[in-house]
């Protein structure tokens, strides 16, 4: 008997059972009905998922799982940092933090900068498989790299693994999204014997789950930035997916195809309407566009589909919007969304 069962005699662990192709529709329908047990992990057991509910889904095969897995409760830092800090600078310790393999990226308030050393020890020895811990400053430049210092351990290159995909990543040279999970499993799903274009590739956000758990026939990977195409070919091989992705340093600007791709995904934000016309042009007839944009909360879906339905006109073509998705919280009062259109 488990720990967690001995506590509670009478709880029963349920699942829902679905095929692994099918754990994003399972897992946004079980969500949308309030059936999610988010205390659990989703688990991959023999080409299935088991994900955790708090009740029987209706339309789904349900089990009692044999080995549930928990999330770790995240770590107080206020009481693990308390007669170290003065009560001001408590109340303004990062709440949040995001782990990629082993090494912890965190914001830190200007003001705690004096103890950083202290909170990035605090971190280590609330996650003991750890070995680095990165102080976070945000995006700039024009391939949007991310300003990032290192304030304990040694080493920042890490292998970060999520929904059966192996990224190997320098996390303070190059992006990764924790926030973008749901959408990368998405993916996973899209693209069965099609011709893809991924327009902003990087170390393959996108592009290794449809490769890894569609797959596609043929997906075509482009990247600018030098140090993300070093984790892309590193990523393809490993992943054993070099039969299907074709990577390609250079811009998406010049490097897209025109009037070859069932589905074209364009998983930038923020400049991604400069490309959209590119975009549209290298779809076939009937072809389905993801795009990634920004918009402000209160503008949201219209801003973008407002985006796709003018690029298109410009070329003379039809839109068809098929689906809006909020991906995260940007910003304050700003959404990082994703539309899908299927372009005539």
């Amino acid at each position: 008997m488990s720990r967690a069962t001995a506590k509670n005699p009478d709880l029963s662990f349920l699942a829902v059972r679905a095929k692994k192709e099918d754990t994003f529709a399972a897992l946004r329908s079980i969500t949308a009905q309030g059936l999610l047990d988010r205390s659990r992990k989703v688990v991959e057991r023999g080409g299935y998922a088991e994900i955790p509910v708090t009740a029987s889904a209706p339309g789904f095969q349900v089990i009692s799982q044999d080995a549930p897995l928990y999330y770790r409760k995240a770590p107080d830092l206020a009481e693990s940092l308390r007669g170290q800090l003065l009560p001001e600078e408590i109340e303004i310790l990062p709440r949040g933090w995001y782990i990629l393999g082993d090494v912890i990226v965190v914001k830190i308030h200007p003001r705690l900068e004096p103890h950083q050393a202290r909170i990035a020890q605090a971190l280590l020895d609330c996650y003991p498989r750890c070995r680095s811990v990165l102080r976070d400053y945000g995006i700039e430049g024009p391939f949007r790299e991310p300003v990032r210092e290192i304030i304990a351990g040694t080493g920042t290159e890490t292998v970060h693994r999520e929904n059966g995909v192996i990224f190997h990543l320098d996390a303070r040279k190059v992006m990764f999204s924790a926030g973008n999970l749901r959408e990368r499993m998405r993916m996973g799903n899209l693209g069965r014997g099609e011709y893809v274009v991924d327009m902003f590739a990087g170390i393959g956000y996108f592009t290794l789950p449809m490769a890894v758990h569609s797959p596609p026939r043929r997906i075509l990977a482009i990247e600018l930035n030098p140090n993300a195409y070093h984790y892309l070919c590193m990523n393809i091989k490993e992943n054993r997916v070099e039969d299907i992705v074709k990577p390609i340093l250079g811009d998406c600007a010049k490097a897209t195809p025109e009037g070859v791709a069932d589905r074209v995904v364009m998983g930038m934000v923020q400049v991604t309407d400069r490309y959209l016309q590119k975009g549209i042009r290298a779809l076939r007839p009937g072809g389905v566009l993801h795009y990634h944009q920004t918009v402000p909360s209160r503008a949201y879906p219209e801003r973008a589909v407002r985006d796709i339905e003018e690029a298109a006109r410009a070329l003379g073509r039809r839109s068809q919007i098929l689906k809006c998705i909020r991906v995260k919280k940007y910003s304050p009062g700003v959404l990082h969304s994703v539309v899908d259109a299927r372009i005539e």
